[in-house]
């Protein structure tokens, strides 16, 4: 079968290889990959700016089907419409698995970076990682989920948007425009977008089709400004990162009210970042991490887009073959994608 590989160390050294097809284990389900989507954690493997263990198949944002159930399982079957967490290799015993929070144990080797991923045919894959994919859905949209699922995970649970809160989304990529969905539809009285002219054609015309309230190219207007306008010079409750541009992160206190909360989303791909921490202490703002998906987020995150609170049709702008996995790469890297969808 085929497989798109990091094969060695460095950016770029990826290719598509022919692989063996995978065995299973006996406490395990063979999954049948039919729609995986690029992240930008892809795209920061490919310049070498994230871990990995090459050689090993990329992609961890995965729908699919169960073709094969091992000996030692009950609860499944053949023709189960699955995604999947990917807290996989995660070890079960140490505080971190152990108080609920397997996606930053030490051990964890995600698929597609860590081990073999979902660009390919066939995954084999832990059942207790797997959540069923809801009828009607198509496999297209269910390979959102992962991606919804950080959004879930960082911004509603995490950070928590409270009802009527005003919130400021930094950098309107798939993720800013999945953050800025997920503030509106879950009580935020109004979200504000930012980017820049580059983000005009696609990103922020699709901020302002799929309706958020305030739509702003800070080259053109400042945004710490009309948030402040907007909010009667207080600031905004929320403030999140998207972007993992360091002048965006910079001005992340500027925005904010006094006792608001920061949520760091988006990676810097290892580039130097200056704050005001300063600001941040006088203004008494709460920070807030992230780093992957809670199992809570899951279920709620395939709800969100089942009911169309994400606007999946709208994020997916490319659905190719794998073969046309450098078409896809390309498209994101000169923003004329938002999330491309490959198919094995």
């Amino acid at each position: 079968m085929l497989a798109l590989q990091k094969v060695a160390e460095g950016v770029g050294n990826i290719e598509l290889r022919e692989v063996p097809e995978p065995e299973m284990a006996p406490d395990q389900v063979m999954v049948e990959i039919k729609a995986a989507g690029i992240c930008g954690t892809d795209i920061h493997i490919m310049h070498d700016n994230f871990p990995y263990w090459p050689p090993v198949t990329m992609g961890h944002e995965f729908a699919g089907v169960i073709v094969d159930v091992g000996s030692e399982l009950e609860g499944w079957q053949l023709g189960d419409r699955v995604v999947g967490e990917p807290h996989t290799k995660a070890c079960g015993h140490c505080y971190l698995c152990r108080t609920g929070n397997p996606q930053i144990c030490t051990e964890k080797r995600s698929p597609g970076w860590g081990i073999d991923g979902a660009f390919t045919s066939y995954l084999p894959y832990p059942t207790h990682l797997l959540h069923r994919i809801p009828e009607g859905m198509s496999f297209e949209h269910a390979a959102l989920t992962e991606p919804v699922g950080n959004v879930v995970t960082d911004v509603l649970l995490n950070a928590k948007v409270e009802p009527e809160d005003f919130v400021v989304i930094l950098g309107p990529g798939p993720i800013g425009l999945m953050a800025a969905m997920a503030a509106r539809a879950e009580g935020a009285r109004e979200v504000l977008i930012t980017g820049t002219d580059a983000d005009e054609p696609l990103r922020l015309k699709t901020a302002r089709e799929v309706g958020i309230d305030h739509v702003i190219n800070l080259q053109q207007e400042d945004p710490i400004e009309r948030c402040m306008e907007l909010t009667g010079g207080i600031g905004a409750d929320l403030v999140v990162d998207c972007s993992g541009a360091p002048p965006a992160i910079r001005a992340m206190p500027q925005d904010a009210r006094k006792l608001g909360r920061l949520c760091a989303v988006g990676l810097t791909g290892k580039r130097p970042v200056e704050f005001d921490w300063d600001a941040a202490q006088g203004k008494v703002l709460t920070l807030y991490f992230n780093m992957s998906t809670h199992y809570s987020c899951w279920e709620p995150s395939l709800s969100m887009i089942a009911s169309g609170k994400i606007n999946a049709d709208a994020l997916i702008t490319h659905v190719l073959p794998l073969e046309q996995w450098q078409e896809g790469f390309d498209a994101i890297e000169k923003m004329e994608a938002l999330k491309v969808i490959l198919i094995p």
